[in-house]
C-alpha cells in the first residue's frame, strides 16, 4: 500500500487525466467555428447521444476523483497535530488492533472446536455406513 502522499500524487494525476481525456472528446466533438465564409461545417465523428454519454461519464469521473483527493488531503496529518497526538492515536490504534486481534484468536479457536465437532461427526456417519453396508452383504450372503 502506498503513502498517503503517494496516493495523493495518484490521484492529481488520474484527475489530469480525465481532465485531459474530457478536453480531447470535446474537440473531436465541437462543430468547427466559421474562420472564413467559404468554410463549411462537417458533422462531427460523435454522435449525439454517445457525446451525452461521454460528457456525462467525464463529469462523474472528476467528480468522483476530486472527492478522492478531498478525503486524501484529510487524512493527511495537520501542523496542528503534535507528536503527542500523533503518538495518542497511535497507541490507540495499537490497542484496537490487539482487541480484534484477540477476537480473531478466538473465532478461529471456536471454529476449529466446531471443525472437530463436525470431523468426529463425519467419522461416525462413515462408520455407521460401512457397518451398514457390512450388514447388507452378510444377509445377502445367508440367503
Amino acid at each position: 500500500m502506498a503513502d498517503r502522499v503517494t496516493q495523493l500524487q495518484d490521484a492529481v494525476n488520474q484527475l489530469a487525466d480525465h481532465f485531459c481525456n474530457s478536453v480531447g472528446v470535446l474537440q473531436q466533438s465541437a462543430t468547427p467555428g466559421k474562420l472564413q465564409s467559404t468554410v463549411k461545417q462537417e458533422p462531427s465523428g460523435v454522435a449525439p447521444q454517445q457525446q451525452e454519454d461521454l460528457t456525462l461519464l467525464f463529469a462523474q469521473l472528476i467528480a468522483r476523483t476530486a472527492k478522492d483527493i478531498d478525503l486524501l488531503i484529510d487524512s493527511l496529518p495537520s501542523e496542528e497535530s503534535t507528536t503527542e497526538l500523533q503518538n495518542a492515536s497511535l497507541r490507540r490504534l495499537e490497542e484496537e488492533n490487539e482487541d480484534a486481534a484477540q477476537k480473531l484468536r478466538d473465532v478461529v479457536r471456536r471454529g476449529e472446536i466446531l471443525l472437530s465437532q463436525i470431523q468426529q461427526a463425519l467419522s461416525d456417519i462413515a462408520e455407521a455406513q460401512l457397518k451398514t453396508q457390512e450388514q447388507n452383504v452378510q444377509h445377502h450372503l445367508s440367503f
